[in-house]
Parts: C-alpha cells; structure tokens; sequence
C-alpha cells in the first residue's frame, strides 16, 4: 500500500498562479538547489498555466517516488483569501527521492499543448486529464499487488 501526503497552497488571489507553482517547487525541491529544480523551474509557464485555469482544485498534482506520493491541490478565491484549509507546511520525506515524476491535471481542451510542451522540458513531468484517475504504482511487482489472505488455520494454530 502506498502513503500518500496531502499539500494544499493557497493561489489566487492570494498569490498569483506562478508565485504558487513557485511555492511548489519550494516544497518539492525542500529549499535545495539542483537538477530536480532546474527542471521543474522550467516548466514553471506550464505549471502556471495549470494552476491559474483552476485544474488543481479538484484534481490533484500527484508526485511520486521512492517513497510516500504527494497529492497537491490549490485553494482559490475566497478560501485562498482565508486560508484555513491550506497546508503548505513541509514534508518529513524526500519527496523527489529516486525515479520522481510529476503528473499534472489538465483541462482536457488544452491537453495536447500541455503535453507537448511539457515534453521539451522533461519526461519526469507529464500532463493527464483532470478527470482522469492517476493509476496506482505502477512499478510495483506482481507479488506485492496481490490480494492479502487470511490464513485462519494458521492465525489460531497454537
């Protein structure tokens, strides 16, 4: 079973939809400088874009890695105003750690722009429907995805 991490960034009006992918990339890289930030930072117009058509209200910015995965949703207008459900705090995790990729939720007309520019920049970085589920770990081996069963006889053997 995978953990997954809830963020929540108050956007505009608060701060506008660039301020907030920044903001993002903030937590993502924790502050550090490197090549997961240059590449990140690189598709900070798209990212923008994402965030100011209001995509990541519902549908999450999902982040995964060697570890726990990271849902990111926005808040706007009055509840960015007011903040009380944001969570922008940091994580306990590396949350690029290993093979990361992030997948952010498109309106679905501008779909096919957003892919392909997000594929001169990154292939870690990658576009999908908003209303699209994100599938699950999909690296994870056939042993580990299989059903757990309960062994009663050997639970109550003495």
């Amino acid at each position: 079973m995978t953990t997954v991490v809830r963020r929540t960034f108050r956007s505009t009006p608060h701060r506008d939809a660039l301020d907030t992918w920044n903001a993002i990339v903030e937590l993502l890289t924790q502050g550090r400088t490197g090549a997961e930030r240059t590449e990140l930072i690189a598709v900070g117009g798209i990212g923008a874009s994402i965030i100011a058509d209001q995509a990541p209200k519902e549908a999450a910015i999902v982040v995964t890695c060697d570890g726990p995965r990271t849902r990111i949703y926005c808040l706007y207008d009055d509840n960015a105003l007011d903040g009380s459900d944001a969570n922008e705090g940091g994580l306990g995790f590396e949350p690029l750690k290993g093979d990361w990729r992030v997948s952010l939720p498109c309106p679905a007309d501008d779909l096919a722009w957003v892919q392909n520019a997000l594929k001169k920049h990154s292939t870690r970085i990658t576009a999908r429907d908003r209303d699209t589920a994100v599938a699950l770990d999909t690296n994870t081996s056939a042993a580990a995805t299989q059903d757990l069963v309960f062994d009663q006889k050997g639970f109550l053997a003495p």
